[in-house]
């Protein structure tokens, strides 16, 4: 028995994944062997999956796999056809595949399952762009996304974070572009029998992972290598567009491969070989997608001044928390986030120093983005474990409550076990005996508890933790933390002021202003100026005008600051309703994209309606979705 086993699941009901189809309780997938062709013209991918899976009872006689708009042509088990069957569709779900096996497992055998198939133009996770999304409109382009529940319709799988397999892919494609896997790269082979501009790309991923990490990329795309670090076994680089590279090496080239060091240091040995940064389009919805070895980031991170590269140290942070140690089901999502999110502060505070991990927290990507999420959101949505429903997308509880309240935990419970002094070494244990597999928030309380009665203090430290309010922190709601965490504000001070000062102007008198007011803040100091001033009653629109007049923010190049001035802007009035229409139109980042369109929804809707449907295609399809649904249009 693993020293892991040991930790004992418990016996929360929201143990079990319910955004699953698959009876993965039965049985287990290992590996992945994939072999697609992409078809530019009808936008589909197809060629067979074979799982290799080990029955984990007694006689089992059916596999059930995830499957979403999926044309499945034939399943074979150990290389003779059979007989299976689409269930009737679940709504988000999909339809399970039920294979019926020709003779009953035991516990420990293993079977080989080939589903030939491909995809369809519903599919959920592929977004394909035309030339002219792309940088230079010459090629198209595709990339996925397939967290939470959307690689079941890029290929039949247990579409579950409870399981991990490894998986090998072979990926043709024409038109001479290249194609990228989460994996690491094994080979190209010219394909001339095909015809000009086809090749093959053969990829591997030896590290068993989540089916939401198998990821897919192709287009117009270049690669360049970050300098390698002495003593490290592991590479660093980037890949984007070539008309977006030199931007993309500058931004990124000095701090990526030191993130990973740090963190490295910080926890156990990277494992995954190789960690490379894809720039996608501007139609990417997330900051970046942790897709093992090879990060999809959206290109609104490449400032021109570096100030959002920590995006990339939060990436870099998930080798360890969700690509490493995973979550056991969508329930537990903060075991992911909320660990990514503390480490990638800490990785912030080997960097920068103390002061800017606090600031980290302070601002609305941190503890302010959190009470502002809160506010907006269903009780059920504010748990650190969230209830979900069966068959509810999981999807619908995403918010910055398993990264910021996570994180606040985790730090709450540093400060109350005697700091970094003993929180880094327990953080270490932890890496050690769980990275590798799926947990629940009870098997990682019960290893903390484990691991501090060991300590040399163990008897003060337990009694600490004895004090915790862990219900509240675990299965409470409300508009806020449980605990009012103190930060450090000696950055975030002046920012204060500044707002306080532009609060009281609000007669319309600007002449204690000047532009200088921030030339000495930091970008995340001007975030954090932005953050206090939405907190004060709205603005006046001519207050609102002076300050961009005198800050230039409505046509920052920073998208975080940006966001930041239209959210202020869009709640004083209509006034900046036109200009949010036209910068929101190339933002397929949801953190940015979503907000814009429900304030610009409130202040003309007609607007915002006609804005949304005219650029729909633009978006990514889980984005396009959940922006719909912001503002009550339908999309096809």
């Amino acid at each position: 028995m693993s020293f892991s086993s040991h930790f004992s699941s418990g016996s929360s009901p929201f143990d079990e994944d319910l955004a699953t189809l698959s009876n993965y309780l039965e049985v287990v997938t290992r590996h992945i062997k994939i072999d697609w062709e992409i078809n530019w013209d009808t936008k589909t991918f197809g060629g067979y999956a074979e799982l290799t899976l080990e029955s984990r009872v007694e006689g089992l006689q059916e596999v059930k796999l995830d499957s979403s708009f999926l044309d499945v042509k034939g399943v074979e088990v150990n290389g003779k056809s059979v007989e299976y069957s689409l269930d009737s569709r679940i709504e988000v779900m999909g339809e399970a595949l039920r294979i019926n096996l020709p003779k009953s497992l035991n516990k420990g055998e293993s079977i080989t399952i080939k589903i030939t198939y491909s995809t369809t133009p519903q599919c959920t996770a592929v977004g394909w762009l035309e030339p002219a999304q792309t940088k230079s409109g010459k090629h198209p382009y595709l990339y996925s996304q397939a967290q939470a529940i959307h690689a079941r319709s890029m290929l039949p799988c247990q579409d579950t974070p409870a399981v991990k397999a490894s998986y090998e892919a072979k990926v043709r494609s024409g038109r001479g572009l290249e194609v990228l896997l989460s994996g690491q790269r094994k080979g190209v082979k010219e394909l001339a029998e095909r015809g000009e501009g086809w090749r093959e790309f053969t990829y591997e991923q030896p590290v068993g992972i989540p089916s939401y990490l198998i990821a897919i990329a192709a287009g117009e795309l270049t690669h360049k290598p970050f300098e390698d670090l002495q003593g490290r076994n592991w590479s660093t680089g980037c890949w984007t567009e070539p008309l977006n590279m030199e931007k993309a090496f500058w931004e990124f080239h000095k701090d990526t491969a030191n993130f990973v060091k740090t963190a490295e240091d910080l926890t156990s040995s990277y494992k995954f070989g190789v960690y490379d940064i894809l720039f996608l389009p501007e139609s990417f919805p997330y900051g970046g997608m942790e897709n093992s070895c090879l990060t999809f980031a959206t290109p609104t991170i490449i400032a021109g001044d570096r100030s959002q590269v920590d995006v990339v140290a939060h990436e870099i942070s998930h080798s360890w928390f969700g690509n490493g140690i995973g979550c056991a089901s969508w329930s537990h999502f903060w075991l992911n986030e909320g660990w990514t999110t503390y480490l990638e502060r800490l990785i912030m505070r080997e960097t920068h120093g103390e002061l800017e991990r606090q600031l980290s927290v302070i601002t609305s990507i941190g503890r302010r983005g959190l009470v502002g999420d809160l506010e907006r959101l269903n009780p059920r949505f504010q748990k650190l474990v969230i209830e979900y429903k069966e068959h509810e997308d999981p999807d619908e509880g995403y918010s910055q409550v398993p990264y910021e309240k996570g994180a606040n935990f985790l730090l709450y419970l540093e400060r109350t076990l005697g700091g970094l002094e003993n929180f880094i070494p327990y953080m270490k244990d932890y890496v050690r005996t769980f990275e590798g597999t799926s947990i629940t928030t009870d098997q990682w309380r019960e290893h903390l508890f484990h691991y501090f009665k060991q300590h040399q203090d163990a008897e003060e430290l337990t009694r600490r933790l004895g004090k915790v309010d862990w219900d509240e922190w675990l299965h409470g709601s409300g508009p806020d933390l449980c605990v009012d965490i103190q930060y450090d504000d000696t950055l975030s001070k002046a920012c204060y002021d500044l707002a306080a000062k532009w609060d009281k102007a609000r007669d319309g008198d600007v002449s204690s202003f000047t532009k200088d007011d921030i030339k000495d803040f930091s970008s995340t100091q001007t975030v954090v100026f932005l953050d206090k001033l939405e907190t004060y009653d709205t603005l006046p629109p001519k207050v609102v005008a002076a300050l961009d007049k005198l800050y230039g923010l409505g046509s920052t190049g920073n998208a975080e600051i940006g966001l930041r001035f239209f959210e202020v802007a869009l709640k004083s009035g209509p006034e900046y309703a036109e200009s949010a229409a036209a910068w929101v139109i190339n933002k397929g980042r949801m953190k940015f994209c979503r907000p814009v369109f429900r304030l610009l929804n409130e202040q003309k809707p007609e607007l915002a309606k006609k804005t949304f449907l005219k650029h729909a295609n633009f978006y990514h399809p889980i984005a396009r979705k959940m922006i719909a649904k912001d503002i009550g249009v339908k999309v096809e």
